[in-house]
Formats: structure tokens, sequence, C-alpha cells
């Protein structure tokens, strides 16, 4: 028995134990994978001496959350890491895009690609200057953002009004195409919204791919000292120290319902876990409702709202273990930790369409992490730990590569696939693969056999589209944490903010659950509207 159960120890399961631990509660944390983390943990699994970082790696949004910040992982263990250069974006001619630490020498290096583009991005980096901090707290805040929303309103009005609300609604090609006279600021900007589902042409991709690399250019992407892995022990003692316990291997198969109430959960091992304040569930959307909690303890409404949920694309990735740096072609690449590969927007977009269509993408875009630039811990001195990913279709109905790719994932194919990223990386850093001396593949379906919540290997809780974020998130609703059953709140990436290691889905959740459940249940009607 427990105040509170949290199903999943994933950073937003243990971000919302250590809030309620906080708080004086009893907490469990029951989590399937023999050890905590779900896509924030790090192993071995390319070579015994290089560390790999198994999903997640660098922290952008983890720097600036304040859910994260106000648990002081610091005094746990945690030490933040970062490379001299923060983003760089090669170009097959050898040019390189690079976020550099200042913004005045990112400006300098981007004026190169086209005059005035150095004042271009100083523009981009004074709105943030202006706005930057407000915008991060209403996006993290449980919806709608009250008191951090009437600030960036008043920000916004301050910094343009409806000229800067136009900013953040731009497509990221738009945006590149009014702002910058060359490729480079673009591709900076274009290949950050990537890292989401959001194509180079979707409504608000721009203001995502600005928020990441002004978070950049304000925090650099920073990575935990010796591994992905080191910020989840640093969540998990904490909260041991507070007196919650952590429980690996311990598969929870249904939450208990009684009265329209959440009483606890039970295990694969039939144990029963009894819950007296609350259950916070940190598993997807889809899992919860009619998965752990049956159908019958739900309204008819939320079947068919979750019959439209979307899942973002899978993810594809490959952990190299190399005998020395990666020798880009491009001198700026060999200084940022993270490098974006794509041959330029139409390439991006080409890419895009392909995944749209259901097609593997015969020129991947790849999203690389080249470890041991900002971390010399994770690898022999001289050596590297090299990892890439890139999305594919989550129903694949072509290979535009022609290696006759079906989406089983079996290994001819998860080989042919490696193939493909590791030639994309030759490509802009020839003699790669000389330098190879340990490899590891991870197909969508084996990043779902290590965390439940990326299924099919998604990694964002669902789309970060905007007909699934905000009051849409994961349903059209309140976009808040608390459930339609009493005392269970949903406290994973498929609730808003989604998707990104910044914990506030988990510590909303146990703020929700702190403060009991609201009266949302009519504005919940109001926002949901008639039935279609």
């Amino acid at each position: 028995m427990a105040d509170a159960v949290v199903v999943g120890a994933g950073p937003n399961g243990l971000v919302a134990a250590n809030v309620l631990a906080s708080a004086g509660w009893d907490v469990v944390v029951l989590e399937a994978a023999g050890t905590p983390g779900g896509a924030v943990r790090s192993d071995r699994g390319a070579h015994p001496d290089h560390v790999s970082d198994v999903c997640s790696a660098f922290y952008p949004l983890g720097a600036a959350s304040p859910a994260i910040s106000a648990l002081e992982l610091e005094r746990y263990g945690l030490e933040w890491r970062r490379s001299p250069a923060v983003l760089a974006h090669p170009l097959p001619d050898g040019r390189c895009a690079v976020i550099e630490e200042e913004a005045e020498r990112t400006a300098e290096g981007l004026e190169v690609f086209g005059a005035g583009d150095g004042d271009a991005w100083l523009r981009l980096w004074g709105l943030w200057q202006e706005i930057g901090d407000d915008l991060v707290r209403a996006l993290l805040a449980p919806f709608p953002p009250v008191r951090a929303g009437t600030a960036l309103a008043l920000r916004l009005r301050a910094a343009g009004g409806l000229r800067a609300l136009r900013f953040l609604t731009l497509p990221v090609r738009r945006l590149g195409e009014e702002e910058f006279t060359g490729p480079g600021g673009p591709l900076l900007l274009a290949g950050s919204a990537l890292h989401t589902d959001l194509f180079p042409e979707a409504a608000a991709s721009g203001a995502f791919g600005w928020l990441m690399a002004m978070l950049g250019q304000r925090h650099g992407w920073p990575v935990p000292r010796g591994g992905a892995g080191a910020l989840t022990a640093a969540l998990v003692r904490r909260l041991e120290s507070l007196g919650g316990t952590v429980r690996c291997g311990a598969r929870v198969t249904e939450i208990v319902v009684r009265d329209g109430r959440a009483l606890g959960v039970r295990t694969a091992d039939g144990d029963a876990v009894r819950a007296t304040r609350a259950v916070l569930a940190a598993v997807s959307a889809p899992a919860l409702y009619g998965g752990l909690v049956d159908w019958a303890h739900l309204p008819a409404r939320l079947r068919d709202d979750m019959r439209r949920f979307q899942w973002d694309h899978g993810t594809f990735k490959v952990d190299w273990a190399l005998s020395g740096p990666v020798p880009w072609a491009a001198p700026g690449a060999r200084r940022a930790a993270t490098v974006h590969l794509g041959d330029g927007m139409n390439d991006l977009t080409r890419y895009s369409a392909q995944l749209a269509t259901g097609t593997v993408p015969a020129r991947p875009f790849a999203l690389v992490g080249q470890m041991a630039t900002a971390d010399p811990d994770r690898c022999p001195p001289g050596t590297e730990s090299v990892w890439a990913y890139t999305h594919v279709p989550r129903e694949v109905t072509a290979d535009a590569g022609g290696d006759g790719i079906t989406g089983s994932w079996d290994g001819r194919e998860a080989e042919a696939m490696a193939d493909r990223l590791q030639a994309r990386l030759e490509r802009y850093a020839p003699g790669f693969a000389s330098r190879i001396v340990g490899r590891r593949v991870l197909t969508p379906d084996a990043l779902a056999r290590l965390d439940a919540n990326l299924d099919a290997g998604a990694t964002n809780g669902g789309t970060a589209s905007i007909h699934q974020q905000l009051v849409f998130r994961p349903v059209p609703g309140t976009g808040r944490a608390e459930t339609p059953v009493r005392d269970l709140y949903l406290a994973s990436a498929s609730a808003h903010p989604g998707g990104g290691v910044h914990g506030a889905c988990g510590a909303n959740a146990a703020r929700a659950a702190l403060h009991g459940r609201a009266p949302l249940a009519f504005l919940q009607r109001l926002l949901s509207g008639p039935r279609l």
C-alpha cells in the first residue's frame, strides 16, 4: 500500500514520483523493464569500452525545464556537459552552418551563407530574449497556463503582437524564406523541427525549430556526464532519499477501478498494490485507455476519440564505436556533439513526403550524436562513441532505396537500413566506415521492446502536429493530466505538453494529484463539443 502508485519509471514517471515524495507522499514506482529510465538509459551495447545512449541523448529541454531544475539533481550526482559548439549542419559542398556558444559567433558563421543572414539570426535571438523564458514556462505548465500564459501574452504584445503570433505559426520552410537569403540558417531551424514528425511545410514547424535552436543558443544541448543513464540514476537516488521505492520487473497489467475511482494496480505476477490517494500512469494514452483501464470504466466518446489518436513516426537507430573521431569533411561539424545531415531544404521535404506516403526514404535525414565531443568519459581517449537515427513510416508501403524493405525489420532489413544510414555519414565523413570497431542496430520493434511507450519506435508519445497538441492532447478536452477516472492521472508524453525529456508531463500529473481532482467536467464538455 502507498499514497500513490506510479506506473512507469521513465523520466516523466520519476519526475512525478519525486514531486509527490517532496510533498511527503509515500510513493511506489512500478517498472516493467529490468532497469529504470525508459528512453533515458545508457549501456555498452555497441562495444564494451564505449557507452551508448540507448534512446535519447541530448537534453536542451531538460536544462530549461522548471520541473527538472526544481529537483536540484546536481545534488544527487547529475553533471551536465556540453560540446564546444552546439549544433552543426554540414552541406555537400563543404560549408557548415553551426550554432556556436555565443549568438554573435553563430551570426558570423551564417553571414558566409548569405548577406544579412547574421543579422537575421540575431533578430531571431532577440525575439527569444524577449519571450523565450515565458514561452517555455507557458508550454510546460498545465493547460491552460493562466499565470505563465498571461506573462507570455504581455511579452508577445511588446514583441510585435499579431506579427509575433504569426511568426509562431509559420512553417519552417516559410520562416527560412522570410528571414534568410542563404541555406545555413533555415537548415539549422528545419533540422531541429525534424526532431519531431513536423514536416518543413507543417504549420508551427518554424516555432518548434526556432524553440530548439534557441534553447541550444541559450543553454547548449547538454548531456549527462557518463551517459543518459546518469540522469535516471539521479532521479532514482533523489526519490529513494525521500523514502520512495522503484520496483523493476513489475509489469502492471491492470489499473483497478471501482465506482469510477482508481484504487490501485495489479501486476503480471498477480501482486495487488493499493493506492490510497492516486495512480499516475506514465504510459502512452493507447496503452492506458482500453488497455490498463477497461473501456467499461470509460466514456464511450473517449473510445471514439482514441480511434482517431495519431502516433508519430517510427525511429531507426544505429550505435557505433569508432577507433577515432568522425572524419568530417566540414571542419565545423567536428566541434558539435549534434550534427544534422540533409542536403538542403528540398531534400528534407522529399524525405518528409516519403514518410507521409509510407515510403522508406532513400536518403534519410540523419540526426547524429558524437558523444565524446561533449563528454570524453564515454569512451577511451582518442576514440568516439557515435549514434544516428532517422524516422521511418509506421506502416511501410514502399522502399525508395531499392532494398525491398517492407517494415518487417528482420535481420536483412535491419542491416540494409543500417547500411543506408551509415552511407549518409560516409558521404559527409569519408573514411567513417574504416574507423568502426562496433555497431549495434535498433529497429523500431527493438526500441519498443526496450520501452513499451516507444510503440513501433515512436518517441514523441503521439504526433506533435497542432491537431494533437494543447487542448487536443491526447484527445479533445482540457489538455490536462486528469482522466475520466477519479484519482487517475496521465503522466506520459501522450499528455500535454508532449514529447521531450523535460519531465513536465509527470510534474503536471503530480501537481494535479496533489491538488485533488479539480471540477473540470463542465469545461471538458464545453471544449469537447457535441458528437460528430
